[in-house]
């Protein structure tokens, strides 16, 4: 590789780890994620004080924060598409095409939203209302930096069935209430139990428990009705919220498991284990962090376990070659019957990195508790 694309792929990667939380706790990654999260705030904000009358004095200093956003965000749009063939997902493709592939994903259609509403009114198309969408749409570019909202996201998605017959449900128990009240308070209360549609606002509002008290029943048998109806509104917020929670905990723990899990399957060693296998293997890895160049293999030692990158970057250097390894990647050594004549590595952390590791002693009881995967592992290699 020539000296000049060698050097920009490097700056390459180092933008992909920082602007895409690949650096771990490295500084310059929390400052450019804590700066977007704050400018994203402050957009948001001046958006809602800008439909103030009393704030309209201030509006040379919404137009400011509008110019900065808008320079700002369109350099992050730029800088996410020249990084993309860096991105795990598009990992193996071509440069282009791997950005193509970045310009139609759902989070670079919201950034581009971003940064529409300036540019139009350099158009002379700033006066349409539409453009206030558009400035809106930078709240969800929160979601990038954050991996709990993009787990709720996936998890509404995982459940969007269960939520829609809640839905109907909740159509179905609007509608027969609404038609009861109407017959029982309908010439009681002409004007706010008349008509079913009338009786509708009263029973979605009743069943969401807002009950604002603008319509309420006043006979004996349109408050009974009204009792039964508030229950079941209780029950029927109770429904969704637990399907939204309980599928909440299970895509933190999938995903979780998913990346754990590939990172194992890549290792020579246990690529023809099953998923059950690789399960029990991974009960036994142990958390490690390092900080920016720390050393986590000396090349006078012999490498004594196998390690994971889950974050980070790690430099692996052998006598003829080095390597970069971030998330995903495994280096070291896993003796599987004995001890044999280990590779000695120098690896050492390029920035603040997160490590799960395999020691020979949590793998020896692992297999001494399941021979049947000490077995199928014997006779097989480590890297």
């Amino acid at each position: 590789m020539a000296p000049a694309l060698q050097l920009g792929t490097s700056w390459r990667r180092r933008a992909h780890l920082i602007i895409d939380h690949g650096a771990g706790d490295d500084l310059s990654a929390r400052l450019v994620h804590a700066g977007l999260v704050a400018l994203i705030i402050v957009n948001v904000t001046a958006l809602v004080l800008e439909s103030v009358p009393g704030l309209a004095a201030y509006g040379p200093v919404f137009v400011a924060i509008e110019w900065v956003s808008v320079v700002v965000f369109t350099i992050e749009y730029a800088v996410r598409l020249w990084t993309a063939p860096e991105h795990l997902r598009y990992r193996g493709l071509g440069a282009w095409q791997a950005r193509r592939l970045y310009l139609v994903s759902p989070g670079a259609l919201v950034d581009l939203l971003a940064t529409i509403p300036l540019y139009t009114a350099l158009f002379g198309m700033g006066e349409f209302k539409i453009l206030l969408l558009f400035r809106l749409a930078r709240f969800f570019k929160l979601g990038r930096y954050s991996p709990g909202m993009a787990s709720l996201a996936a998890a509404l998605a995982a459940e969007r069935k269960a939520l829609f017959a809640c839905f109907v449900i909740l159509v179905g128990a609007m509608l027969v209430s609404a038609t009861l009240m109407h017959f029982a308070e309908a010439e009681v209360q002409p004007d706010k139990f008349g008509t079913i549609p009338d009786a509708m606002w009263w029973a979605i509002v009743t069943l969401t428990t807002v009950g604002y008290g603008d319509a309420f029943p006043v006979s004996p048998l349109g408050k009974v009705l009204a009792s039964l109806t508030a229950v079941m509104g209780l029950v029927m917020l109770a429904l969704p919220v637990g399907i939204i929670a309980t599928a909440f905990a299970q895509e933190i723990h999938r995903r979780e498991f998913v990346v754990t899990w590939s990172m194992i399957a890549r290792v020579p060693l246990f690529s023809g284990l099953t998923a059950a296998e690789i399960a029990e293997v991974m009960r036994v890895l142990r958390a490690q962090s390092v900080r920016g160049g720390a050393v986590i293999l000396r090349p006078d030692e012999p490498a004594q376990a196998l390690y994971f990158v889950a974050s980070g970057e790690v430099e692996l250097r052998r006598e003829t070659a080095c390597e970069k390894l971030d998330e995903g990647s495994h280096f070291g050594e896993l003796p599987v019957d004995q001890p044999a004549a280990q590779t000695r590595l120098d690896a050492r952390a390029t920035v603040p990195s997160k490590l799960l590791v395999l020691d020979p002693i949590d793998f020896r009881a692992l297999t001494a508790r399941h021979p049947e995967l000490a077995a199928h592992l014997r006779g097989l290699g480590g890297r």
